[in-house]
């Protein structure tokens, strides 16, 4: 009886570690492919909301006080540089240049009259003085009526587009009441906000080829011209962290108006950037992952952030070395602190393989 125990003891242990040893074997025989980062220069693009103003945009304003006596052009219409926009009735200005008219000749006849008595020693040079200085007076007040009449014309300062006209014929207009706005949009500026790491990336590696940038418009459309950034504003936001970018865009036929959205797209200069697959991600609670290899062969999740995301590639900004091995392959089974046998896979033959990168 004891011998029967003894055996049936011996043959469960034997069971036991046959099926140990089959668990490690198994073990063991997992394998996984894995690759490490590519690091390489390169350039991404990127798109950035932009507000497009007109070269030039200004109020037309009355800069005279009375009725609007005429409207000689309408809303979203061409206008050439001084062209005749609005009248605002003249009578009361004309009968003011008239009265000074008067007056300079009157203060003239004076002024001759003076001299006279100077030369025969009846009045004195003082009395000369007064006469000229009256007569000059009577000059700037003709000027100003002058120039008073000449502002019941509104006239075009340059070639644009008018907006909305704010008064109908016959309203009473003050002086510096708003009739109208005027856009040049023969070329346009589109103003958008870069952040500090992506200003010194530019700054520190831009040429002339990642000064041009692209205009997506509202519906999706692509300008068809192409523009230049011009400018830099002089100081961050300090509440964003960002720095608005000016860029210039042709605009011939004035598809582009004042006030317009777009996205500029921007191509922009990436030093020692490091590349892996997507597919070596998994993404937990709005944070993505990769599985690090460890020297003894053991898999650890890390945490690691994205500069930008490309094409079945992101571009890592932190979390990850140069040498780092992460799991390529097998993802969706691998399991925190599982020792695997890796099979490793260069970097640039991972990304070769994806077509997107030779």
């Amino acid at each position: 009886m004891y011998n029967k125990k003894s055996i049936i003891i011996l043959s469960a242990i034997f069971v036991l570690l046959a099926c140990k040893h089959k668990e490690e074997e198994k073990v063991v025989a997992a394998k996984f492919t894995v690759t490490c980062p590519l690091e390489m220069d390169t350039t991404i693009t990127k798109d950035y909301i932009a507000q497009i103003q007109s070269l030039q945009n200004i109020e037309i304003r009355a800069q005279v006080k009375g009725y609007l006596e005429g409207i000689n052009i309408d809303e979203g219409r061409y206008v050439s540089a001084g062209q005749v926009l609005f009248n605002i009735m003249p009578k009361m200005y004309e009968a003011e240049m008239l009265k000074q008219k008067a007056e300079v000749k009157t203060a003239e006849i004076e002024l001759a009259n003076t001299k006279n008595l100077v030369e025969k020693n009846i009045v004195s040079k003082a009395e000369l003085a007064v006469s000229q200085a009256k007569l000059e007076q009577q000059k700037a007040e003709l000027a100003k009526a002058e120039l008073d009449l000449s502002f019941t014309k509104i006239k075009a300062p340059f070639d644009g587009i008018i907006d909305r006209i704010k008064f109908k014929k016959g309203s009473l207009i003050d002086e510096g009441g708003l009739l109208t706005t005027l856009s040049n949009n023969k070329e346009v500026f589109a103003y958008f906000n870069l952040s500090e790491t992506e200003y010194l990336d530019f700054k520190n590696h831009k040429s002339d080829e990642h000064q041009k940038v692209s205009l997506i418009l509202a519906n999706g459309d692509m300008h068809k011209f192409k523009g230049e950034v011009e400018t830099i504003e002089g100081e961050f936001d300090n509440e964003t962290g960002n720095i608005a970018f000016r860029a210039k865009f042709p605009n011939p036929d004035l598809l582009l108006k004042h006030g317009e959205t777009g996205k500029v797209r921007m191509t922009l200069p990436l030093k020692n950037a490091l590349i892996i697959p997507q597919k070596c991600t998994y993404e937990l609670q709005d944070k993505i992952y990769v599985y690090v290899v460890e020297k003894d062969n053991k898999l650890k999740a890390k945490a690691i952030t994205i500069k930008q995301k490309l094409s079945n590639l992101y571009i890592v900004n932190s979390g990850l070395d140069v040498t780092d091995k992460i799991l390529l392959d097998g993802l969706q089974s691998a399991k925190e602190d599982e020792i695997i046998t890796a099979e490793f896979i260069p970097a640039k033959e991972v990304i070769a393989n994806l077509q997107l990168i030779k």
